[in-house]
């Protein structure tokens, strides 16, 4: 099934992060805290302005994003846990980042 989000909204799917301390120290899944970044799988068109014209999003589909600790709705799509969220929630873009491993379902 393909999901489009309507308007500011973008759909993240949260990236894997470490299980290990840089220490070596491995971390339990019950203790670890959920991921706050992710990746951009779609967007909506943007936002509408009072004047009736859109404004598109700043980021695009393949954008590495990082987010606040409580923003978006978690949403099942396909067996694919995702966010979906308004642009305004994303606090800013990695430049350059390298492709991260997906969260595991």
């Amino acid at each position: 099934m393909k999901f489009r989000p309507l308007h500011d909204r973008v759909v993240v799917r949260r990236i894997e992060e470490d299980s290990k301390t840089a220490g070596g120290i491995i971390i339990p899944d019950t203790a670890a805290e959920k991921p706050q970044q992710g990746e951009i799988v779609a967007v909506g068109d943007g936002a509408r302005s009072e004047d009736g014209k859109i404004t598109p999003l700043d980021v695009k589909p393949g954008d590495t994003v990082i987010f606040g600790k409580w923003s978006g709705t978690e949403v099942k799509i396909d067996g694919e846990e995702l966010l979906i969220m308004k642009e305004s929630d994303i606090m800013g873009v990695l430049e350059g980042a390298r492709k991260a491993k997906k969260k595991a379902a």
